[in-house]
């Protein structure tokens, strides 16, 4: 720790670990907590300022979230068993349980909160990894979300003045829920890679989805093929996401991280390393600085393998944030290796990485038409960059 200033923000509250659907969901917010202590571990809480911000009031839960939904989120979190499967609270993936809307509101403001600070100019960067619950809807909860904390961040930017805000999502599903709450605004520009919507939850984000008529192009989606690797991956990445950027020109880069795109995670089946995953949390930091002024709201998002990935690329995410990157052959401090002992009875990895070197072939060196990934960018291209008057 040299004496540059802290510029950046790590938005934190023990509580948010009260979003927690249960000992049989797979979003265990055991993983929350390990994140932090790896975090902890190697002293990045130092590097970043640390802070608590209050949940989000009704107020701003309405800026995305209709009145009608945020009753009977309380009600449901009130009532467990009240929960009848209205409004998606009750099911199996969003199962209702008391204090769901304390903590769902909670995750929101620190996002709300990290989203006002970049605005004002208070931090640079800021991360909120216990957000980027993408899937939540207006109107409802969906695939382990109740509230959109990154689309009500969005909003909040909007309401401060923002003209741009571009939001670039990598989590392995695709990013429905804020891409439909800015359908058709075209100050908005939603941007999500994730496996293709034909063998993965929720079925949506096809490249023909460019937005409402009053914003056409403003939403692009990637859709990759089950089992691309990092390869693949990271050249969707680079042949879509720069260049989009480059055009819209965003006033604040907000991006969700979710890590279920890792070869371990049991959701999903894409074949990402946590080394790829760290490849893309450098570039979303420098395209931040490129076009963005540097301001970055770096969000969580999925990431079921709770032990061997989700703390790990979280706390790279972190530290990239901060501006004190750990190198990926770091040995992981034992105090931390044994909380995860303590607290889960798993074996935690020995290094922060997967021992992979990811590289990528750029799209500049043209594409074959017989590879599936590069089907995938084509059709994203095709469908997008005319709209933006970008050349394919």
């Amino acid at each position: 720790m040299s004496g540059e200033p802290v510029t950046g923000l790590l938005m934190w509250d023990e509580a948010v670990t009260g979003y927690d659907f249960g000992p049989s969901h797979p979003m265990d917010p055991v993983r929350l907590a390990l994140t932090m202590g790896l975090v902890r571990a190697f002293g990045l809480d130092r590097a970043m300022r640390v802070r608590a911000a209050p949940a989000a009031g009704d107020s701003t839960l309405r800026l995305v979230h209709r009145e009608d939904y945020v009753a009977a989120v309380r009600e449901v979190s009130a009532d467990p068993d009240a929960a009848d499967g209205s409004y998606g609270l009750g099911t199996m993936d969003d199962p209702a349980f008391r204090g769901m809307h304390e903590a769902s509101a909670l995750i929101a403001g620190q996002s709300v909160a990290g989203a006002e600070a970049i605005w004002r100019g208070e931090a640079e960067h800021v991360v909120n990894f216990a957000g980027g619950l993408h899937h939540a809807m207006p109107g409802g909860a969906a695939g382990f979300c109740v509230y959109n904390d990154a689309s009500l961040a969005i909003a909040r930017l909007l309401e401060l003045g923002a003209e741009r805000v571009a939001y670039v999502d990598v989590d392995v599903h695709h990013g429905d829920g804020v891409q439909a709450a800015f359908w058709d605004d075209p100050r908005v520009l939603t941007v999500s890679l994730h496996e293709h919507p034909r063998t993965l939850f929720p079925q949506t984000g096809w490249p023909e989805e460019t937005g409402g008529a009053a914003a056409e192009g403003s939403a692009v989606n990637v859709a990759l093929p089950a089992g691309t690797g990092d390869e693949g991956w990271l050249r969707a990445f680079h042949a879509t996401v720069p260049e989009l950027l480059a055009d819209f020109r965003p006033q604040v880069l907000v991006t969700q991280h979710g890590a279920d795109t890792h070869f371990e995670d049991p959701l999903a089946h894409l074949a990402v390393s946590l080394d790829a995953q760290r490849a893309v949390q450098e570039a979303c930091h420098g395209l931040a600085h490129t076009y963005a002024d540097g301001r970055w709201l770096a969000l969580g998002g999925g990431g079921y393998a709770v032990v061997d990935v989700v703390p790990r690329s979280w706390t790279h995410l972190v530290a990239i944030a901060a501006h004190r990157p750990v190198e990926p052959g770091t040995a992981i401090p034992a105090s931390w290796r044994d909380e995860v002992y303590a607290r889960t009875r798993q074996l935690a990895p020995g290094r922060m990485t997967d021992g992979r070197s990811p590289s990528w072939r750029d799209w500049e060196e043209g594409y074959d038409p017989a590879d599936r990934t590069d089907q995938a960018v084509l059709a994203t291209r095709r469908a997008v960059f005319p709209l933006r008057g970008m050349l394919t």
